[in-house]
């Protein structure tokens, strides 16, 4: 597909910051507008919108940039409702409210889930993904695994209300965190995970950071990336761009230019 035809799937638009509703809550939206190849961007899992800035501005004015604060984050409303399927009907709603028919979807860490979950349910709407350090498919999660998390975040509730009036913080209890990231282990294991990316039939690439991620120790993260070596082999519209230096938290910041130049390599696959 040619970037004229690619960025026809939208009309050129003004720029555009507000809250927007959906089902109970209201998600904090920023749409660049103009006339470029749309790209939405998926957070990590309690990170917000104002971490792809560097990226954003890498990638400039040839892209319409949209991003957003999921449920609880950033600047976004509470909700009764979590769930993983919940971030997928977001994405939607996001883009039927910015009038986006077909996107390229870039999403770090759990928002690389979502955006593997949404392309593969969605190949007629997907421009291209990249899955940024996300969206490996490995079985981490167990009893012992699922016991540290909830003893984590219970430990991280002692300072969270200190954090929330910043925004570094989302805006739910302990339990709803600790349960969203069990519900990660689950979605992230082999059985479930797997068969979703040998489902996409777009082209699809994975930034990797190295070294830990929040709350891994040792080597665990990078164990956990060796998950993605079957996926490569199985489908060939996935590759990996760039194995980076920075570990996970610090690739969006450091490593901006890896992930600008995937997100161009997707857009521009068909030229």
């Amino acid at each position: 597909m040619t970037k004229t035809s690619t960025a026809s799937t939208t009309t050129s638009t003004a720029a555009w910051a507000g809250m927007l509703p959906v089902e109970d809550t209201r998600l904090a939206v920023t749409d660049t507008g103009g006339p470029g190849i749309p790209v939405v961007y998926l957070n990590g899992q309690f990170a917000n919108q104002g971490y792809w800035r560097r990226i954003l501005a890498d990638l400039g004015p040839d892209f319409r940039h949209i991003t957003f604060d999921e449920r609880a984050r950033g600047k976004s409303g509470r909700s009764a409702d979590y769930s993983f399927e919940a971030a997928v009907r977001d994405v939607d709603a996001v883009l039927a409210a910015r009038g986006v028919e077909k996107a390229v979807v870039v999403g770090w860490s759990y928002g690389a889930v979502v955006a593997a979950h949404w392309t593969a349910r969605n190949p007629e709407r997907a421009l291209g993904t990249v899955l940024v350090d996300g969206a490996f498919p490995y079985d981490w999660l167990d009893d012992a695994m699922e016991a540290r998390i909830r003893k984590l975040f219970k430990r991280l509730n002692l300072v969270m209300p200190l954090l929330r009036p910043t925004g570094l913080a989302p805006r739910m209890s302990a339990a709803e965190q600790a349960e969203s990231n069990i519900e990660l282990g689950k979605l992230s294991r082999q059985s479930e995970l797997g068969p979703v990316l040998d489902g996409i039939t777009v082209q699809t690439r994975y930034v990797v950071a190295s070294g830990t991620s929040f709350g891994s120790k040792g080597d665990e993260q990078e164990q956990i990336r060796t998950g993605l070596d079957a996926v490569t082999e199985r489908n060939p519209n996935i590759k990996v761009s760039a194995k980076v230096d920075s570990n996970h938290g610090a690739l969006l910041k450091k490593d901006f230019g890896a992930i600008s130049a995937a997100i161009r390599e997707v857009a521009h696959a068909g030229e």
